[in-house]
C-alpha cells in the first residue's frame, strides 16, 4: 500500500468494509498506487536501469521510482538483477511470468475502458 492509513479512521473502516464485501479491492489497492503499472509496462518493454526508467518519467521523482520499483519487486511482479561483473555494479530490472499475466489483464480492462467508456 501507498501510505498506512490510521486505525479507527473514517478511510481504515471503508477499507475494511469494502475488503469484506469484495476481494476484488484488495488487489485493486496493491496495483493502484500512482505510476506503479506505468512503471511495469515499462519494464516490460525490455530490462531496465533505474536511469532508463527515470528517462522514461522525467516528472517522477527518484524516491517514488524507487519506490514502486521495490513494490514491484516485493509484489513479485519485476525480478531485481544485480551485475556485478561490471565495475560499478549494475542493477537491472526485468518483469517477471507474474507481472506478465498482470499486464494481460490491465490491457483487456484497457480495451474494455475504450470500448465502454471512449467518448
Amino acid at each position: 500500500m501507498s501510505s498506512q492509513l490510521k486505525p479507527g479512521t473514517s478511510n481504515a473502516c471503508n477499507i475494511t468494509a469494502l475488503s469484506l464485501a469484495c476481494e476484488v479491492n484488495d488487489v485493486l489497492r496493491d496495483i493502484s498506487p500512482r505510476w506503479k503499472m506505468q512503471v511495469l509496462h515499462k519494464v516490460a518493454s525490455g530490462t531496465k536501469q533505474f536511469s532508463t526508467l527515470k528517462h522514461a518519467f522525467p516528472s517522477l521523482s527518484d524516491q517514488i521510482l524507487g519506490k514502486r520499483l521495490s513494490e514491484l519487486v516485493n509484489d513479485k511482479l519485476v525480478d531485481k538483477i544485480i551485475l556485478k561483473e561490471k565495475a560499478p555494479k549494475s542493477i537491472h530490472y526485468m518483469i517477471t511470468d507474474k507481472g506478465l499475466e498482470l499486464l494481460k489483464i490491465i490491457d483487456d480492462l484497457h480495451k474494455w475502458g475504450l470500448k465502454y467508456f471512449s467518448a
